[in-house]
């Protein structure tokens, strides 16, 4: 099951996409992203996302993620946005030939943190699991759909109660490119309580 059967809805729509009962498929605008103040100075805030809402609790979210970036800064992952100043973003972002940033963005109350490892460039698709439990979360990463790694545990400030969950894709610079998202679907929270 997709975006499509449950009750979604767009930020920023973008101008091109396909969405069907089995994938989504972005193209991307050029100058469209999701960062706050920290370090950099500038806020952006106008990147493409389809949210579902939900109030439960505990559940994980998957995705596969499938995209030909070749631009600095191209992204597409999973998305919580609860407002311009409280969000999580979860993405590969293209770096050069070489290496691209396989990375994580949690924004609480207007300032962005990012957290990243570099892998290869040749990288074209990856898997992510976000798990919920309560106002805390856990990303996780997977090459294969099967076998998952943690990339970081956070808090959201905001992230009680509703929340609106997803996929997005953007393009900081001034470029374009495909990005096509399959496997969504919703668990039981794979993200085991600590003891």
């Amino acid at each position: 099951m997709l975006l499509k059967g449950y009750n979604s809805t767009w930020i920023y729509e973008p101008k091109e996409y396909n969405l069907s009962d089995e994938k989504l498929m972005i193209k991307t605008e050029p100058k469209t992203d999701f960062w706050q103040r920290t370090y950099y100075g500038f806020q952006n805030d106008n990147a493409p996302a389809l949210l579902i809402h939900t109030s439960e609790k505990y559940f994980s979210f998957s995705v596969k993620t499938q995209f030909n970036s070749k631009h600095r800064f191209d992204q597409c992952g999973v998305i919580i946005y609860q407002d311009s100043d409280n969000w999580f973003k979860a993405s590969i972002e293209y770096e050069n030939e070489n290496y691209q940033r396989l990375g994580s963005v949690v924004t609480n109350h207007g300032y962005s943190d990012w957290a990243t490892t570099d892998i290869p460039a040749k990288q074209k698709e990856m898997y992510y699991r976000l798990s919920r439990r309560g106002s805390d979360y856990c990303i996780e990463n997977s090459y294969d759909g099967i076998h998952y790694k943690q990339m970081r545990i956070f808090h959201l400030f905001e992230g009680q109660g509703e929340i609106r969950i997803g996929v997005y894709a953007c393009s900081p610079e001034d470029s374009s490119f495909e990005a096509t998202f399959t496997e969504i679907q919703f668990t039981e929270c794979k993200w085991e309580e600590h003891k």
